[in-house]
C-alpha cells in the first residue's frame, strides 16, 4: 500500500514536465488515502503522514481548476506539482498514525474541523503558488486568481474554527482552549481577515497582496506543522 504512496510521488514529480502525470498522481494518492482509510476505518486524518498526504491531494485537486483558468500556464503547472510533491516527500518522513482514535476524537466534529482546515491549507498553498507566479510575469490575472482561492480557503478555515470549537466543547466543555495551536489558529485567520480588506483598496491590489498572499502561506506553514512540531498543545502530533 505505502508503495502507491512512493508512486505519487514520482507522478508529481513528472507533473512538472508533463500535466497528465499530475492527474495520474492525484489519483493513486487518492487510492493510497482510500486504502488508508479502509484499513484504519476512520478518515486517515490524524498525525502529519496522513494530514500532509490529504494536502497534498488537496492541493492537486485544487490546482486543476485553476490551471484550466489559466489555459495550464506552465509555471503555474511546475509551481502546483512542486507543491503537491513537496508535502508528498514530507508525508513519506513522518510517522504514521496507525493506532485506534481516542473517544475524544470519534465525532462528526472533530472530521469536519480537520477536513475544512487542510482543504483551506491546500488553497492557500495554490495561492502562494499563484501570487509567486504573478510576481514573476506581472499578469493580473494571476494575482486574482490568488485572490479567489484566498477566499474559497479562508470560508473553509472560518468553518474549520466553528466545527473546532464545537468539538472542543464536547471533548473539553470549552469553546476555547489557550493553548498555543488556538492562539496561532487566530492569528492565522485575522491574518487573512487583514489580507482580503486590504486586498479591497485600490494601492494594496497587485504586488503588496500578492505577497501578502504569499507571507500568508508561511503562517499557515507554522500554524500547521511549527506549532504542532515545537510547542505542546493538544493538537500535537
Amino acid at each position: 500500500m505505502f508503495k502507491l504512496h512512493i508512486l505519487s510521488l514520482i507522478l508529481y514529480g513528472a507533473g512538472i514536465f508533463k500535466r497528465p502525470f499530475l492527474y495520474a498522481g492525484l489519483a493513486v494518492q487518492s487510492a493510497y488515502l482510500l486504502s488508508r482509510g479502509l484499513e484504519l476505518h476512520r478518515l486517515p486524518l490524524v498525525g502529519a503522514h496522513d494530514t500532509l498526504a490529504f494536502i497534498a491531494a488537496s492541493a492537486a485537486a485544487f490546482a486543476i481548476p485553476f490551471g484550466i483558468n489559466l489555459n495550464w500556464n506552465s509555471k503555474y503547472q511546475k509551481g502546483a506539482a512542486l507543491l503537491a510533491a513537496a508535502f508528498t516527500l514530507f508525508s513519506m518522513f513522518s510517522k504514521q498514525h496507525n493506532i485506534p482514535l481516542p473517544p475524544v476524537l470519534k465525532t462528526l466534529w472533530f472530521e469536519l474541523h480537520v477536513v475544512t482546515a487542510f482543504l483551506s491549507y491546500a488553497l492557500f498553498g495554490i495561492a502562494a503558488v499563484l501570487g509567486t507566479i504573478y510576481l514573476i510575469e506581472k499578469v493580473e490575472k494571476n494575482e486574482a486568481l490568488q485572490y479567489k482561492a484566498i477566499l474559497i480557503g479562508y470560508c473553509l478555515f472560518s468553518a474549520s474554527m466553528i466545527f473546532g470549537g464545537v468539538w472542543a466543547y464536547l471533548a473539553w466543555g470549552t469553546y476555547w482552549l489557550w493553548t498555543p495551536k488556538e492562539l496561532w489558529t487566530s492569528i492565522l485567520w485575522l491574518f487573512y481577515s487583514l489580507y482580503l480588506h486590504a486586498r479591497l483598496r485600490p494601492w494594496w491590489a497587485g504586488k503588496p497582496s500578492a505577497i501578502l498572499g504569499i507571507v500568508g502561506f508561511g503562517v499557515v506553514m507554522f500554524t500547521y506543522l511549527g506549532v504542532s512540531l515545537l510547542m505542546k498543545s493538544s493538537h500535537s502530533f
